[in-house]
Formats: structure tokens, sequence, C-alpha cells
């Protein structure tokens, strides 16, 4: 089950936490190895492997149980109706969620796969992303509303270019001062200057605060790596943490722009073509629902900076080498507003 290029700095538990975990499961055996995988936002995982097989162990850094064992329940039943998932081994208990030492752990099935990014996938299999993605959405409405009834959360506003205008004079006074730059740093404030005049140019098209957009239960976080193929079938969808209410199209739109962009940042808007329509059929979703989200996800992109906030404010560089695409694609979606609308109406 791999998860990342990202390898964690965290050791794995030690083998007393590991034996004290296993001794809750009936079939788990005993500890042979465990090695770190990630280290994510929200979490860190470990292969390990026991004389029994092989897992995936997750440490879960928010601790919330109420919210990880909801989110198993969910995957459990997401499971039930066909969504390729891969819930946590339930302790002999029933338990899926383990608190060792202050520590909220889960144990999941090992799934040999692979990611895939949408540079590797052929016309069909991108129409069957798109189709698993909406399955994921109306198995979750299906799911989740036996559970909260109708209640929806309040959609967020929309960027305010006041903020950005401030995020960026902000990040080029930190870049500015450097002592040492680089070529990063260079590329960093010639984006930041151009996409400053880029907003102050499109100010007028921020989403109205009253366009309401269709919002459902999501995933949250539908990327390549977060998706495991085995050959060239999907065969887990992983990372619940983020499972939520949002605007549901827009998840669609967002996974689009990271499955299919390209180096230089264009996005493969044949590629993207199948995918929405895919998407749009198993969903339900219309056109008009999918344009704003083009609209909401574009306004979205041009007014955000988080991988340089990363590296500047948290002297964090692990999201640096996806910066050049993402910068450059905002550019290019702007100038190609309409050609990517349309890939994704069409």
């Amino acid at each position: 089950m791999p998860r990342s290029h990202v390898r964690s700095a965290e050791a794995a538990p030690d083998g007393e936490t590991l034996s004290a975990l296993l001794r809750r499961y009936d079939t788990a055996g005993e500890a042979v190895s465990c090695e770190p995988l990630t280290q994510g936002l929200l979490n860190r995982g470990y292969r390990l492997a026991t004389t029994r097989g092989r897992f995936f162990l997750k440490h879960h850094l928010d601790g919330d149980r109420t919210a990880i064992a909801r989110q198993h329940r969910v995957t459990q039943r997401l499971e039930a109706l066909g969504v390729p998932v891969a819930p946590p081994v339930p302790d002999a208990d029933g338990r899926t969620v383990a608190v060792i030492g202050g520590r909220c752990y889960a144990l999941h099935p090992w799934i040999d796969g692979r990611h895939r990014d949408g540079g590797e996938l052929t016309a069909p299999q991108c129409w069957r992303l798109g189709g698993l993605l909406g399955l994921v959405h109306t198995c979750l409405e299906r799911v989740m509303r036996a559970r909260t009834g109708d209640r929806r959360p309040p959609v967020e506003a929309a960027a305010d270019p006041e903020d950005t205008f401030a995020v960026i004079d902000e990040l080029l006074t930190l870049i500015r001062g450097r002592r040492n730059r680089d070529s990063f740093d260079e590329l960093a404030e010639h984006r930041l200057v151009e996409r400053r005049a880029l907003v102050e140019r499109h100010a007028h098209r921020r989403p109205e605060a009253d366009a309401v957009p269709v919002a459902g239960w999501v995933h949250g976080d539908f990327h390549p790596l977060n998706l495991l193929y085995r050959d060239t079938e999907p065969a887990a969808i992983v990372d619940w943490d983020r499972l939520g209410v949002q605007p549901r199209a827009e998840e669609a739109v967002r996974a689009a722009a990271i499955f299919f962009v390209r180096p230089d940042g264009t996005l493969e808007l044949t590629k993207v073509r199948s995918y929405a329509r895919a998407y749009r059929r198993a969903a339900g979703a219309g056109t008009s629902e999918m344009a704003a989200a083009v609209h909401r996800v574009w306004w979205e992109r041009l007014n955000d900076f988080w991988m340089l906030r990363w590296r500047y404010q948290r002297r964090d560089r692990r999201a640096d080498p996806q910066f050049p695409a993402a910068a450059a694609l905002v550019v290019w979606w702007t100038r190609e507003y309409d050609a990517v609308r349309d890939a994704f109406c069409g």
C-alpha cells in the first residue's frame, strides 16, 4: 500500500507498543517488522509485517477517536455498497481504534497496488475514474443521510481579493528578505507579482456570496496518492480523514486539476472531458453545477498560496516540487478559462 513520495522522520512504534496493539486482535499474530512509509498532515503510516500477514498501521495524529471511528464505519458501509476501500481490521471486541500510550492507531489490511496519475491513464480509465468518484459521492449520500438527515453546514465564502493582496505582500516581504536566494525564490517572487496582477484584473469575477453550490458528503482529499491501483483497476481509496460536507462537484474539479495536470502546468483536456462526463452521469450532476464548480475552484486556485506558505512561513519544503506546475496551471487556466469549463461541461 504505497502512500507518498515523502518519507517519515518519525520512528516506528516500539516493540512494546506493537505488542500491546497486536494483543487486541485474534488473528494479527506477532510483529516481525514495522517500517515508516509516510509523514502526512493528518497521520503517519507504517508497513507492518507479522507472523500472520502484512498490514498497514495508521497513527492518527489528531487523536479524535469519535471522528476516526466514524470514518471507519463509513468505509465499512461503502465497502458493502461496492466502493473499493480498505476498512480497518476490527479487534477482538469489534473496535477499530486502539489508544496506546495516548496515541490513536488503526490496523488496515495491506493492499498491494500502486498510484497512477492522469498521464498514465487511458481514455477508458479516465472514464472509470470519473465514474468512481461519482459512485463515491452517491454512496456517501446513502450512507450518511441516515445519520445526519438533510442538515448542511454553510458553504465557505469565496476568497476576498483584499485578503489575497495581504498574503502576497507578506510572502513577498519574506522572499525579498532572504539572504541567499535560489531559483525557487526567484520563481516564487515572479509568480506572486504575476498573481497579484491577475487577481486585480479578475477581482470582479469573485463568485457571488448568494450562489449556493450543491453540497454533499465527499472524500475531501481525492487525488492520485489516495487511490491505489491493482494493474489497471482501482483497488482502494484511502485516507478518509477529510470526510465531510462540501460542494460535491468542486471535489471533482479539484481532483481533475491534480490528476490531469502536465508538468508544464496545462491540463489534458481530452482526458478531463472523459472523466467529467462519467462523473456527471454517475453523480447526477448537471452542466450548470459543473460550470459553477469550475468557476469556484479556478477562483480558489487564483487566490491560494498554501505551498508558499508552507515554505516561507512554516519552513516546510515538502510541497516545493508541486509548486512550478501548480503556479503555471493558474495562469494557463485563467487564459484558457472557456476551454477548461467546456471540458468539464461538454
